[in-house]
């Protein structure tokens, strides 16, 4: 490796040591249902967040309260000596893209089939500080 790769992997690194990630692929609900949570908790502190999803009636917040508790986890195995509290971090991104779809008929009158699709989505969520 040379020494500019090199230097510019250490400044990546670096710059990553304060953002997390967590990602679920593959979750068994509607991605139009799952944004609608989404769009709720984007941009708001870790602590906010997770009170907001334990208290919402959707069933998609169960989910995405499992996906932020991921995040955190790997933001403290990133940054062992931290503090949380200290840290101010902020849900920085949440974005919610459409995985497969299961398709199935469903027997429908006079010998017709009606198509159900069962929808699942990918959802990304990435933590960061309070600039």
């Amino acid at each position: 490796m040379g020494s500019r790769k090199r230097e510019s992997a250490l400044a990546r690194k670096v710059a990553n040591q304060d953002v997390a990630k967590a990602l679920y692929n593959d979750c068994p609900s509607s991605p139009r249902k799952m944004r609608l949570v989404a769009d709720i908790i984007r941009g708001v502190e870790v602590e906010k967040a997770l009170s907001i999803l334990k208290y919402s009636k959707k069933g998609a917040s169960e989910k995405l309260e499992k996906v932020l508790l991921s995040a955190i986890a790997n933001w403290q195995s990133k940054n062992e000596g931290a503090d949380i509290e200290e840290a101010n971090l902020v849900v920085k991104e949440v974005f919610v893209d459409s995985a497969r779809q299961l398709k199935r008929l469903r027997p429908a009158p006079q010998g017709r089939g009606y198509r159900i699709r069962k929808r699942s989505n990918h959802i990304t969520l990435i933590l960061g500080t309070k600039n």
